[in-house]
């Protein structure tokens, strides 16, 4: 992310209130008699209890104030979203960072490990409340704290999986991201306790995938979706599919184009949609289980706003003069929007279209 946006999101917001590709898995996981490893794994950030705070309105969701809940979408696959995604969403108000577990015969992967102790244990319970098998891999779909600084939380014998630009990313600039996070949602939220966690499985653009035991979980990469290291994961036999934050939610939530690029997330959002079969089910980076159809607004609105911008571009319009122009009524209805749209998509694209 620029300098420049990194300083001025967190004022904007407060406005708006090393393993190949392919490998398999590590044969040390099972004892000599057959039984897993669960009875001794020990997720000890967790041993302390922790209190589910009031949201503080200053930031657009408070990682303390956020209840998780897991819902089974096919035998041992499980989605982790906000407990008030099913009327959020739709009303476009943000929520907290999906993510899920998928449960094969040897172990259990976990996609995203949130921002903070708290919400990673909250995962961990939910895992324990369906299996007593050990967890054997942790999935980041980038290198945003909401979806990685549960790392530092993991046990040592769990595998990170993120794509090697994701992790050497977090490995130049954690300290950056711990502090942009914090004043995305606040210094007591418990943030900076995170510590940098490199990655055991550096995923390239051909992708990954592992066999559980019985179940087979790739992570794939499709192009630029909102970082240089977003991947998506896939479980084909369950047609379920986690996006990250390339779709951050169901309309009218808008893409945060936070690194610009807004013809290349639309391409990427549109080979997503492409390589899956129509009955899949989406989990998106901040919300409830979607279907297909759900990727035509994102996709319809970055399309819409390169048309638009470009327009005013050709026209000569300074920045200030295309954020007023580029009003674009029918995708409005995002809480975020004066801060996502005319804050940071807008004046993007402007740049990346020679503004």
């Amino acid at each position: 992310m620029n300098t420049q946006l990194r300083t001025i999101l967190p004022s904007l917001l407060l406005l708006a209130a090393c393993t190949e590709p392919g490998s398999g898995l590590d044969s040390d996981t099972t004892s000599e008699s057959g039984d897993t490893a669960a009875e001794t794994q020990e997720f000890t950030a967790c041993d302390d209890e922790f209190t589910i705070t009031d949201a503080n309105p200053m930031y657009a969701w408070t990682p303390n104030a956020i209840t998780l809940e897991s819902h089974e979408l096919s035998p041992g696959v499980f989605v982790i979203h906000d407990a008030n995604a099913n009327t959020y969403a739709p009303a476009g108000i943000p929520l907290a960072t999906s993510g899920g577990f998928v449960i094969g015969d040897d172990g259990v992967l976990l996609v995203e490990t949130m921002v903070n102790r708290q919400l990673f244990c909250q995962v961990i319970d939910l895992v324990r409340e369906q299996t007593d098998k050990p967890v054997l891999y942790a999935i980041n779909t980038s290198f945003h704290g909401d979806h990685s600084f549960g790392n530092a939380y993991l046990p040592d014998e769990v595998q990170v999986v993120q794509h090697e630009r994701t992790a050497d990313h977090i490995a130049a600039h954690f300290d950056e991201d711990i502090a942009f996070m914090e004043n995305g949602f606040g210094a007591d939220q418990g943030i900076a306790e995170a510590t940098p966690v490199a990655a055991d499985v550096r995923v390239t653009d051909d992708g990954w995938s592992v066999d559980l035991g019985g179940v087979v979980v790739e992570a794939q990469y499709h192009g630029f979706g909102q970082t240089h290291g977003d991947l998506f994961v896939h479980v084909p036999s369950a047609k379920v599919l986690w996006t990250g934050n390339p779709l951050i939610a169901e309309a009218p939530a808008l893409p945060w184009l936070l690194e610009g690029q807004a013809q290349a997330v639309s391409a990427t959002l549109a080979a997503v949609k492409a390589s899956v079969p129509a009955d899949t089910t989406i989990i998106p980076g901040h919300s409830h289980p979607l279907g297909l159809a759900d990727f035509d607004f994102s996709i319809d609105y970055l399309d819409t706003l390169v048309d638009e911008v470009q327009t005013a571009v050709d026209a000569g319009l300074t920045v200030e003069e295309t954020v007023a122009a580029v009003s674009m009524e029918p995708f409005q209805g995002y809480a975020l929007w004066d801060w996502i749209h005319s804050g940071v998509n807008v004046p993007t694209t402007h740049a990346e279209l020679g503004g």
